[in-house]
């Protein structure tokens, strides 16, 4: 819902974001922050460079423009006082990757609007609702028509090979944590045909014993947020004698932005892995 005023030639607009909090700007926003890589990247994508004027130490993409760009801390560790000295008018955030604290603490004083993303379909709608803020909205439909119309051809494909597997998506490691259900990745591994054997919500918490109860057919390394390499392989082998083990980037399955284009040729490439 948008509701629309006007005084002394300042717009103002009021949005409904992800998590059904009322966020009023001035529209459109010319000082944007960003505290999240995946939608950083997407606000690149549709053209804001001039308007970002902060993002995490963790947005690397686009490098040339990140690398640029003032640096306000970590998503969760956020440098309150240099946001408040770069005075924003929309900040960006979400549910998941920043903290409550620092959200309501910036919210206090600034427009912040959330995103709370678990499902390709969730991600597109997020899209949709960052182009409203921001007054891209023919950018951000060509982006999801992109998306969706990738991910249908990935759904098909995955029928038309047989794509069956029971997988274990590793995203951690001492403790090894798993992306469960409930999660972003989880309806990505769906979306291309494979199996979350994880029956718990979120990111649990499971040893090499426990993982090789669940009889998983493939296991996935994820290069983020602990970069798995080779030498990791070594360990999970030993544990999982016959279950095959493969390195995947993180990217191409958690971040729920313009990255989804990319993705959608990723996961072309690796389908005729997963056979």
């Amino acid at each position: 819902m948008i509701t629309t005023d006007t005084y002394l030639c300042v717009m103002r607009k009021t949005f409904t974001d992800q998590l059904n909090r009322e966020v009023i700007i001035n529209y459109p926003p010319r000082r944007i922050i960003s505290l999240v890589p995946s939608q950083t990247e997407l606000l690149f994508e549709l053209g804001l460079s001039e308007e970002i004027i902060g993002i995490t130490k963790f947005c690397i993409h686009p490098a040339a423009q990140c690398k640029v760009k003032q640096k306000i801390g970590g998503t969760k560790k956020l440098d309150i006082d240099l946001i408040r000295s770069l005075k924003p008018d929309l900040i960006i955030g979400n549910k998941e990757e920043n903290t409550r604290e620092n959200i309501e603490l910036l919210s206090a004083e600034f427009p912040v609007w959330l995103s709370d993303v678990s499902t390709l379909e969730e991600a597109m709608e997020m899209i949709s609702q960052i182009a409203e803020l921001v007054d891209r909205q023919p950018e951000a439909a060509y982006l999801n028509h992109l998306i969706k119309a990738g991910f249908t051809d990935l759904q098909t494909l995955a029928l038309q090979h047989g794509i069956d597997k029971k997988v274990a998506y590793l995203m951690w490691k001492e403790p090894y944590m798993l992306a469960g259900r409930e999660t972003f990745i989880n309806d990505i591994l769906m979306k291309i045909g494979l199996s979350n054997i994880s029956t718990e919500s979120r990111y649990p918490v499971t040893g090499l014993e426990e993982l090789a109860l669940m009889k998983p057919d493939l296991v996935l390394l994820s290069s983020e947020p602990f970069p798995f390499r080779e030498k990791h392989m070594d360990e999970l082998q030993q544990a999982l004698p016959g279950v095959e083990i493969m390195l995947v980037d993180g990217e191409m399955f958690s971040w729920y932005g313009s990255r989804l284009i990319k993705a959608v040729q990723y996961h072309f490439q690796l389908q005729p892995k997963l056979k």
